[in-house]
């Protein structure tokens, strides 16, 4: 097990679903914090968090809210792209962001040796395949434009959707950062545009189909109805978390922030603000 797949298994420590669990791992489990909410009163500490514009600001609304009752007070923090809250956060120019799933801060590590590990989990978007022309992924016909994530994590998401269709195959010895490079077998021929993962869903219109990340579909007027295949949610690896810098794992604001987005109040905005395309998953 990786380091960072330690850390997250460690994080569910602070989930209420995994209350239970945390007994029978307690040899091995990280300590648990005993601070108390007031004292986050009165050293007035003001944690500055990550997130990406659209749906998730309003979600982090109700967050703060949650936090101010703990005593912890949030300012947000929002940034238009992926690549810039885990800068801010190795920086020291925030204290945590919550955007992104494992196999994604696994690579940002691999590229930039980010010191960056996640404290909690938030949310799953399962990832789909959209479509305006067709209704069905049997009707792709053969050279059918399909437009693909292009970041090394959301790529190899976006192809196994596909060979999960029966539409291309790849590599045995392929791993979770796929490429088309190891497409082995493509059947139908399709032609698979990488695109950023920011744009792919407003190309739609311009593709046969394309894979886009649910919270970019909504941004992009996408709906359920143009979906025509999604991931399974059951056992994903791609479930989004709040993450820290490796220095402040045992701050004792760690707990209250998870605590304060884990929680029933929360998962009501979130299914508001997401209407079902997202599920809370901690």
């Amino acid at each position: 097990m990786s380091k960072i797949s330690k850390k997250l298994l460690e994080s569910a420590l602070f989930s209420r679903r995994s209350a239970l669990a945390a007994l029978a791992v307690a040899a091995v489990a990280v300590s648990t914090f005993s601070v108390a909410a007031p004292a986050f009163a009165e050293d007035n500490k003001e944690l500055k968090v990550g997130i990406i514009s659209g749906e998730d600001e309003d979600v982090w609304r109700v967050v703060v809210a949650e936090a101010a009752k703990k005593g912890l007070t949030i300012e947000t923090v929002v940034f238009n792209d992926y690549t810039q809250p885990n800068e801010a956060l190795a920086r020291g120019e925030i204290d945590a962001n919550a955007f992104q799933h494992l196999p994604y801060l696994e690579n940002q590590i691999q590229q930039h040796s980010y010191k960056i590990v996640p404290v909690g989990y938030t949310a799953v978007w399962p990832i789909g395949l959209y479509s305006k022309k067709h209704t069905k992924v049997a009707d792709l016909p053969d050279g059918a434009v399909v437009g693909v994530p292009n970041d090394p994590s959301n790529e190899g998401r976006a192809l196994r959707v596909l060979q999960n269709e029966g539409l291309i195959k790849l590599k045995d010895s392929t791993g979770i950062l796929a490429t088309i490079a190891d497409i082995s077998e493509n059947p139908k021929k399709l032609e698979i545009k990488e695109l950023d993962a920011g744009i792919v869903g407003r190309s739609v219109d311009d593709l046969d189909a394309a894979i886009v990340n649910t919270d970019w579909a909504l941004k992009s007027g996408l709906t359920p109805e143009n979906r025509i295949a999604q991931e399974p949610v059951a056992d994903n690896p791609y479930r989004n978390f709040i993450a820290v810098r490796e220095e402040s794992t045992d701050e004792p604001w760690v707990k209250p922030l998870v605590e304060a987005y884990q929680n029933d109040v929360v998962k009501a905005e979130f299914d508001r603000v997401y209407k079902g395309t997202g599920i809370s998953a901690y």
